[in-house]
């Protein structure tokens, strides 16, 4: 899918939306506006979970967040670290238990903790403007570079310099709309959602993946974009266009959190209007 035939989610059909059980959503600057959850997009969350939606976010965030997400948020799970790990909360007993499970085998992170110290003295030595993610020390797998959060907005050529460092260490990499995140391992978000959907959902997305619905907003999105047929950007993706290759299906009028909330109505009602 090209930018340029990206659809308004408006027109998404009934016969489609009548196939989805899962919502996949990206959370930074997706469900997030400049940082923050606005009441549209956490209402519009709470409102998937009560018309009988699994909501899963997928995010490079931290396994410190996504112990909170999992706990507080009405999702039936969470992605970690652009698919290091999943987390959902066990409620087939009385006790309710947080429980994880991993990609890699503890032996391969601990070798991957001593490339990342190798490649943040690279890093630092060329952009000494830009500093590790605020999260890094709840992080478990990967390696964040702030390039925007909490530093002054570093050029889109630096970036990709970052991105050369990680990958001359033979790190995967991914670009989001704040961080450049590397790490060791042949996982990712669209690996780990499949393992996770699969084994805790029951949707086996390989054979059906029109069952879900992913939401996004940058490049580090596009497998995605690529994989579901069903797929979404919120507005902002514009601000990536020239790093993007696969575009998602559809696109939302408004950015960000508020085109979270203009998809989850729009779903909602549409969901309403097919039923018998």
């Amino acid at each position: 899918m090209s930018e340029t035939n990206m659809i308004p989610i408006s027109e998404i059909s009934q016969d489609i939306v009548s196939k989805i059980k899962l919502v996949l959503c990206d959370i930074d600057d997706t469900i997030s506006t400049e940082g923050k959850i606005l009441p549209e997009a956490y209402n519009a969350l709470w409102k998937l979970k009560r018309a009988g939606f699994h909501v899963v976010p997928i995010t490079g965030r931290c396994a410190g967040w996504v112990d909170h997400i999992a706990r507080m948020w009405p999702v039936s799970g969470v992605i970690g670290e652009n698919g290091a790990f999943y987390a959902y909360m066990d409620i087939s007993s009385d006790h309710k238990k947080l429980k994880k499970r991993y990609y890699l085998q503890p032996d391969e992170v601990k070798e991957a903790q001593k490339k990342f110290e190798d490649i943040k003295k690279e890093v630092f030595s060329l952009f000494p403007q830009v500093k590790v993610a605020s999260d890094q020390p709840y992080r478990q797998f990967d390696l964040a570079i702030d390039f925007c959060e909490d530093v002054p907005p570093l050029e889109r050529k630096d970036v990709l310099k970052i991105v050369n460092i990680f990958e001359n260490y033979g790190a995967q990499t991914k670009i989001s709309s704040i961080h450049v995140n590397g790490w060791f391992g042949d996982y990712d978000k669209l690996t780990m959602t499949k393992i996770f959907s699969k084994e805790q959902l029951k949707i086996d997305l390989e054979k059906t993946p029109e069952k879900a619905l992913f939401i996004g907003d940058s490049p580090n999105d596009q497998p995605m974009f690529n994989f579901f047929p069903i797929s979404v950007g919120v507005q902002n993706i514009n601000n990536f266009k020239d790093l993007i290759n696969n575009f998602p299906t559809y696109v939302t009028k408004k950015p960000a959190g508020l085109g979270f909330a203009e998809i989850v109505k729009i779903i909602i009602e549409k969901t309403s209007l097919a039923d018998p």
